[in-house]
């Protein structure tokens, strides 16, 4: 039985890859690694949630922990008991996939996510319990733990977004669409924006189990995008299965992505004095017009790796408040230690509301999008060596672009696969040159 965890927990398909035998002995290695003691347990709406959820408490308590099933809560729903009861937690979420698929997310005490070392004592706990290597006495008696369930603690997180998160302020006004993508923030996100004055309509809310994130939700805001429009919105609100990640939509129907949302609500803060250091962190991947207009605006980008948990180190290392991915990961670290689609929702929609100005208006002040080209390029196996030897290549494109565009090729970090991206001026240059990488790269590989 092998595991090994990715930038945001385990994943695969359910009762295939991701067993209730695998989540039975994660529960088990989790209490061991993290500790035995009060857990938070949240999932999606997914069909196989409750499978999974039985088998990581059975896990969980065996070890002598006490779980607390909070049923259905979005994952920083989750991670926010678990920061304000220092408890560790797990979600159970594929997050944006199908729903086929389910993963299991942990939280270190203060809802955290672990580190690398964490994961890796947990990957080698799991791995003895897989080959009957477990020389652990387990708890008997009064010792085992217990199962408990409390549907009402995720009020504690509605009422933190509700209190906390505009100071007071409230959204009375603001006319919004909300595609909830079937999933874990179904009717708590138009119950949170309606307590705050805003006029609702919500569309792909009504999870059956096997409807999460189909052809709705942040992965497709198609339906979104029309919902806007024929409601005379001002802003639409995508969030994904679990809803960590939000993307917007503008009263024309024109998507806005994590880029122009964290370039947005730096701005404001920047003017307000409420952005730590002047800086946002964001991944190699964001946009090179985020760079720009961040520049403008006197307003430091701090890179990291793809993954919003290099985000938050990076976050959590500089003193920085705020930053995220262009997929629509954002995290306010002042106001949450992990990214929160609907917290980031509220956020956007405060922006509008006391600037003034329309979404369009807003995202056009915070940059201009270059045109971004994206190629990936198989290779027959994962050779550590290849974007080294390709460097030259990069090199030469990047003189041809100069200070108009940006080169970037990524190995993935799963499989046999090079990612090249180009930004340029136009569309046909970043074409042109992406292509030409791609060539490269296959030759080479």
């Amino acid at each position: 039985m092998s595991l090994k965890f990715g930038t945001d927990g385990v994943r695969g398909v359910a009762n295939v890859e991701l067993t209730p035998e695998l989540a039975l002995n994660l529960g088990r290695s989790a209490a061991r690694v993290l500790g035995a003691q009060r857990w938070y347990m949240g999932r999606d709406t997914r069909r196989s949630g409750d499978l999974l959820a039985a088998a990581l408490a059975a896990g969980l308590a065996s070890e002598g922990a006490e779980v607390v099933d909070l049923g259905v809560v979005p994952t920083p729903g989750v991670a926010h008991l678990s920061r304000c009861e220092n408890s560790p937690a797990a979600m159970i979420s594929a997050s944006h996939n199908p729903f086929a698929d389910n993963g299991i997310k942990l939280f270190a005490a203060g809802g955290l996510k672990l580190s690398d070392t964490r994961e890796e004592a947990l990957e080698a706990e799991l791995s003895l319990l897989g080959v009957g290597g477990d020389a652990h006495p387990r708890p008997a008696g009064a010792e085992v733990g217990t199962i408990t369930s409390d549907s009402g603690a995720v009020d504690m997180y509605r009422r933190h977004l509700v209190e906390d998160v505009l100071e007071g302020r409230d959204l009375a006004g603001l006319r919004v669409v909300v595609d909830t993508a079937n999933g874990a923030v179904s009717g708590l996100a138009a119950l949170v924006l309606r307590e705050l004055g805003a006029e609702v309509t919500a569309i792909h809310d009504r999870p059956d189990g096997l409807n999460i994130n189909e052809r709705c939700g942040s992965t497709h805001p198609e339906d979104l995008q029309a919902a806007v429009v024929a409601a005379g919105a001002q802003v639409g609100l995508a969030f994904d299965g679990d809803a960590d990640r939000v993307l917007a939509v503008d009263a024309r129907g024109v998507l806005v992505d994590g880029d122009e949302i964290i370039g947005i609500c730096a701005i404001d803060r920047h003017q307000r004095g409420r952005l730590a250091n002047d800086t946002v962190v964001v991944t190699v991947m964001s946009n090179l017009g985020f760079r720009h207009g961040m520049a403008a605006q006197g307003i430091a980008v701090v890179d990291t790796a793809v993954g919003d948990r290099y985000v938050l180190e990076a976050l959590d290392s500089g003193g920085h408040s705020l930053g995220g991915e262009q997929s629509g990961h954002v995290i306010f670290r002042d106001q949450a230690t992990t990214g929160d689609g609907l917290l980031c929702g509220l956020n956007l929609l405060d922006v509008v509301k006391r600037r003034g100005l329309s979404l369009q208006e807003l995202a056009a002040e915070a940059m201009t999008r270059l045109p971004q080209v994206l190629v990936n390029v198989r290779t027959e196996r994962r050779d550590p060596m290849l974007i080294e030897r390709l460097a030259p290549r990069v090199r030469e494109a990047e003189a041809e672009l100069g200070d108009a565009g940006r080169v970037l090729l990524r190995a993935s970090g799963t499989e046999p696969l090079v990612r090249v991206m180009v930004e340029a001026p136009t569309d046909e240059q970043a074409r042109n040159i992406a292509e030409r990488l791609a060539a490269q790269v296959a030759a080479a590989g």
